[in-house]
């Protein structure tokens, strides 16, 4: 290339040190390697939003004595006709119809077990069989989710749906109701269902399942979207459960849910007292 002097050649360089960057940056930004190593190696696309323990209480005030169908209510209010609402499958394992301790509204923690590929345990003496039980227990089955359960939680899970598992029984339900867990779903099953209504602690579920999680499914994940019931669940999700099924309100929507949902219960609650003082009806829990 010609140049006639000294600054046009300087500026000739430049402009092609310029389109050489451009063209380095082009090439850079197209080569696909970086996202496909990110791919193969695994990604999540969907992000886990973090509440404060506070945030929650509030918004579970706003939710305080709805009932699934005020809930569905808000939601057709805010554009989610159909939103939310779990397959009516998943059901109460048990019901109190005098003061409907089976009910209950929360901040959804998920957990995500898989059906296993590896082999059950072979016949073997009793010591090492509890010692193989043991370490799928601490290594492949655990409960991760534990550390994250407090007061209001609703801990939420996505289960190997056709093994016929108890990973939720009378024992760990306890203890996670003890730390401030209100109520568990899943869209599997659950074992020792007489102990669990008699201890009165929420549970819903698709069906009985009776063996051990050792030999039957893996944790994958913890506190990420899941599918319960058909339904989409996200950490912070609020959770409100009765003998209607199980509702799922997205976190976002949650308060313009909630107040609209609260004027449903108001004037259902009024209408209901003039028929029972009209009726001779003594009141209960449902119209306090």
């Amino acid at each position: 290339m010609k140049v006639r002097n000294k600054k046009t050649a300087i500026t000739a360089i430049l402009i092609a040190s310029i389109g050489l960057m451009g063209f380095t940056l082009l090439t850079i930004a197209a080569d696909p390697k970086p996202e496909i190593e990110e791919l193969r190696a695994g990604k999540n696309f969907i992000p886990t939003k973090v509440y404060r323990a506070e945030e929650d209480e509030q918004i579970l005030k706003l939710f305080k004595g709805l009932r699934v169908a005020d809930v569905s209510d808000g939601m057709d209010k805010v554009g989610l006709r159909n939103t939310g609402l779990m397959s009516p499958e998943i059901h109460a394992a048990w019901k109190d119809t005098i003061h409907f301790k089976h009910r209950f509204i929360g901040i959804a923690v998920t957990a995500r077990y898989v059906p296993t590929n590896k082999p059950a345990a072979p016949p073997m003496e009793t010591e090492a069989f509890n010692k193989w039980v043991g370490d799928w227990y601490g290594k492949l089955s655990p409960e991760p989710f534990v550390p994250l359960i407090r007061e209001g939680t609703a801990l939420v899970i996505d289960d190997a749906p056709e093994s016929d598992v108890g990973s939720i029984g009378s024992n760990n339900i306890m203890g996670w109701y003890s730390k401030g867990c209100v109520g568990v779903v899943t869209n599997a099953t659950a074992r020792d269902t007489d102990e669990v209504a008699t201890e009165k602690i929420p549970l819903y579920f698709r069906k009985v399942g009776r063996g051990i999680r050792p030999g039957r499914n893996e944790i994958e994940s913890v506190n990420r979207p899941i599918v319960c019931g058909g339904v989409l669940v996200e950490p912070g999700d609020v959770i409100v459960a009765d003998g209607d099924g199980v509702i799922v309100v997205p976190r976002a929507k949650a308060k313009e849910v909630a107040e609209y949902a609260q004027a449903i219960l108001t004037g259902d609650k009024a209408g209901r007292r003039r028929l029972y003082k009209k009726l001779g009806l003594p009141p209960d829990d449902s119209i306090k």
